[in-house]
């Protein structure tokens, strides 16, 4: 009789573990909103990036807390600020510390078979997982390399769509008896930007619209301050152009290359254009090549969605799409991140969970990448273990009434020194104003961002605003001390400063005169 009823739990059981939703975690990098066709972008279409939204939900206020490729990736994992999970920068502070807490982890020892593809960026081995493979670094965008538990290897082709590949074949081997977590992450449209061979003519016909500030001066801004290096006038590299091509190519890839690219650029030789038509002729280089980096996310993305639905997987598959952080593209005539602007400080977040969230929904709280830990674990029926500092969004996805959130969200950028040299800074968002403090600037910005939306008007000495801007420092003192920020921010040791100095050197060689 005992040996039945065992019986009977385990089956049980197992049912339970077969119901619960497998989920696949698609992640870019430096992947802005305002290039998301279902975000409202107006130079791009991306239609199978809208198909999560159209057959799920958007989330249109998700922000980073720390818009920095590696910093970010930890705080998804760990579900924990920077300054708690020990990776604060990219270019010093080290490894990730693996043997936290982490959500992988949760989620593996819950029953969870789970995957990392992609680039990782976090320089320790990945743990948590049963199979990973990850690109070394920031990766290259053909003939990756791919390091696992096993080693190294090479595959020809290009890396959006060798990622791919490798996610669908792990997805087809898996084991079926148990649910999977998958997180599958592309190394686009990271800089330097490379198309693959696809979409390489793509947008050849004309010009893609130019923002409408990218001449600013950045004038009564912390943007204006000279060590700034992330101008599309001024910081672009020959490699970031197209003027040369990257030294990973084969033969067969730079013939196809040279053949997409020789005829603009002898234009733009011959022509040597200077000012304000030199600053555009770049833009126009840059957003083509960056869209057509998208372009083929985009595409990729629908060869898995496809595999879902003839897999018959798709109904019991929560799909997430989302990126590291924002970018600017041509906004204040700057490429990258970092800052706590919006273009920088806003990212993508999409998910689709048939049967459960409705098709074509949107939300407007102000989520974070600290929140997606818990709900992903929630999604999964897993309890939160550790110190997670997010909030679940499982009321947010399953609930269209409304429900209880936050009122404001905290960011700390902390990598300088680091490539381009911007600040460090912290501040708090509410849903209409915006408080930054550079901390080692004695600087202040304030926006209100319903009446200047570019936020091109700092306004922290205005007396109309004295009032919201105490209400904003007192909410940000409140956030410090719930998130327990220390008083001191971690430093770089000698030889990270050095390491730095050298690789800077190294990439201003690159720099065009």
């Amino acid at each position: 009789m005992r040996i039945m009823a065992f019986l009977f739990l385990f089956a049980a059981v197992q049912i339970s573990a077969a119901e619960r939703p497998n989920i696949l975690f698609v992640f870019s990098d430096d992947h802005a909103t305002h290039s998301i066709s279902a975000y409202g972008s107006k130079i791009n279409q991306t239609p199978n990036i809208d198909r999560i939204a159209k057959e799920g939900m958007l989330f249109s206020n998700a922000f980073v807390t720390n818009s920095i490729c590696g910093p970010s990736r930890a705080v998804i994992l760990t579900g924990m600020h920077s300054h708690v999970n020990g990776f604060v920068a990219n270019e010093w502070g080290g490894e990730f510390d693996g043997s936290q807490q982490t959500f992988p982890k949760m989620l593996q020892r819950s029953g969870y078979q789970t995957a990392l593809i992609g680039k990782w960026h976090l320089y320790s081995d990945p743990t948590g997982f049963d199979h990973w493979e990850i690109l070394p670094g920031q990766g290259r965008y053909y003939n990756p390399r791919f390091r696992s538990a096993s080693g190294t290897a090479e595959i020809e082709g290009y890396t959006t769509d060798v990622i791919t590949d490798r996610a669908l074949s792990w997805i087809k081997e898996r084991d079926v008896k148990k649910p999977f977590m998958l997180m599958y992450q592309h190394k686009a449209p990271h800089r330097e930007w490379a198309p693959g061979p696809d979409h390489l003519n793509l947008y050849k016909d004309g010009d893609i619209k130019e923002p409408a500030n990218l001449f600013d001066d950045h004038s009564g801004r912390a943007g204006a301050h000279p060590d700034v290096e992330m101008s599309i006038a001024r910081h672009m590299t020959s490699i970031d152009l197209k003027l040369k091509a990257p030294g990973y190519l084969n033969d067969a890839q730079l013939a196809v290359w040279e053949e997409a690219y020789a005829e603009e650029n002898a234009a733009y030789r011959e022509a040597e254009p200077e000012g304000k038509a030199r600053t555009r002729w770049k833009y126009q280089r840059y957003i083509k090549d960056y869209l057509r980096s998208v372009a083929s996310i985009d595409d990729n993305l629908g060869r898995v969605l496809d595999y879902l639905d003839e897999s018959g997987l798709a109904e019991n598959t929560v799909v997430i799409y989302s990126s590291d952080q924002g970018f600017f593209l041509g906004d204040h005539g700057w490429y990258d991140k970092r800052w706590m602007y919006e273009e920088s400080l806003r990212m993508p977040l999409l998910i689709r969970w048939p049967g459960v969230i409705p098709a074509g929904t949107s939300r407007s709280e102000l989520v974070q990448n600290l929140d997606f830990a818990q709900t992903l674990l929630d999604i999964a029926g897993v309890q939160p273990e550790g110190d997670m500092q997010g909030i679940s969004m499982l009321p947010l996805l399953k609930n269209p009434e409304e429900n209880p959130w936050r009122d404001s969200i905290y960011y700390h950028f902390y990598e300088n020194p680091g490539w381009a040299s911007v600040p460090r800074h912290y501040g708090v968002r509410t849903e209409r104003y915006k408080l930054i403090h550079y901390y080692r600037l004695g600087q202040w910005e304030l926006f209100d961002l319903q009446q200047d939306p570019d936020e091109l008007d700092n306004r922290v000495s205005d007396p109309a605003l004295a009032g919201v801007k105490r209400e904003l420092e007192q909410e940000l003192q409140r956030l410090r001390a719930e998130y327990r920020v220390p008083e001191e921010d971690p430093e770089p040791t000698f030889w990270e400063r050095t390491r730095f100095f050298l690789l800077n050197q190294a990439m201003n060689l690159l720099m065009e005169d």
